[in-house]
């Protein structure tokens, strides 16, 4: 009897673990383009709320090294997705690398040209000569030569020279290298400039030139879309839930991003920077195309935009449609 009862508590013991691992939430690292600021807020939020959680998905979110680099870190297996520029993307797809978008948050791009007021720049023009700084890997590169183009110029007008990522903002306040300015995001650069006590500087939005793109998407390995898909639809489901609830709740995104950096982003200054930041996301996560304002979704016609954009001033080499480089498959 006694041997009897061992064998049946050994095997309920087996079933509980089975259950348990069968049950496990998926492991998932999501890779972001840079440290956190506050377009990141929704991601953050949903991670502390319990969103992904309840997805079941134990979320990893890790910063990246500029949006290329994020990418690459999905095609060579690191992360299980990433967040960044969606032109950036297509480059290393069309190229090859096992990518596609399964959904936008920043639905239009935000990238510019961003001078220090005492310049004396008050068009792109006046940039002949000069000195504009970016980073390696940052999406704002791709269509820089479509604004110089719209405005006239050539690219070997500006000189653009490359500075440590986490120099930008610095090194612009500094004028480096005799330079007047950067390649960045209205989404965060301005804000971070006047937290670190400079001026309002002078912008630029690619799209006066006619750059008009997809902004940022969650990009996967067409590995996972194809044998994991059930994993991606979760992963969708809950950020766009995330960031439907960071619309109605701004404040306590950011406060949920300041809990989990901590440091300066816990302090007042460092959550007001990130929620003007997050503002400017939240005022373009619908593309004027999308008028069924359907969170997440890829909007054909900004896709066939911005890809013939990328054919004829980038050098794209692709025979591949943009439905190639995107799905909505697994929008709620």
């Amino acid at each position: 009897m006694k041997r009897k009862s061992l064998q049946v508590s050994l095997v309920a013991l087996a079933l509980g673990a089975s259950a348990t691992a069968a049950f496990a939430d998926d492991e998932v690292r999501l890779r972001l383009n840079w440290m956190y600021y506050g377009s990141h807020a929704g991601f953050a939020y949903g991670l502390d709320k319990g969103i992904y959680k309840e997805a079941g998905i134990d979320l990893d979110i890790r910063s990246g090294n500029g949006s290329g680099s994020a990418h690459r870190l999905v095609a060579n297996g690191d992360s299980t997705f990433s967040y960044g520029s969606c032109a950036s993307m297509v480059n290393l797809a069309a190229g090859g690398a096992p990518l596609v978008s399964v959904g936008v948050i920043d639905a239009m791009g935000t990238e510019a040209v961003i001078v220090r007021p005492d310049a004396g720049v008050k068009s792109i023009t006046d940039l002949k000569g000069k000195t504009i700084l970016t980073t390696a890997n940052a999406g704002v590169n791709t269509f820089f030569p479509v604004v110089l183009e719209a405005a006239g110029l050539k690219e070997g007008d500006v000189s653009v020279t490359n500075v440590p990522d986490g120099a930008l903002v610095s090194s612009y306040l500094q004028g480096a290298g005799g330079s007047v300015g950067i390649l960045g995001g209205l989404d965060d650069k301005p804000a971070e400039i006047k937290a670190n006590g400079g001026a309002d500087p002078v912008t630029f939005p690619y799209s006066d030139f006619g750059v008009n793109q997809v902004g940022y998407c969650i990009v996967a390995n067409t590995e996972t879309v194809k044998n994991n898909p059930d994993l991606v639809k979760r992963f969708m489901a809950a950020t766009v839930k995330a960031y439907k609830e960071t619309e109605a709740n701004p404040d306590a995104a950011i406060a949920s991003m300041a809990d989990i950096v901590g440091g300066s982003m816990a302090e007042d200054q460092g959550k007001a920077q990130a929620r003007a930041v997050l503002d400017v996301t939240l005022g373009i996560l619908y593309s004027k195309a999308n008028t069924d304002k359907k969170l997440g979704l890829n909007v054909a016609s900004d896709w066939d935009e911005m890809l013939a954009l990328m054919k004829k001033y980038n050098d794209l080499k692709t025979d591949q449609p943009a439905t190639a480089f995107y799905t909505n498959e697994f929008l709620p």
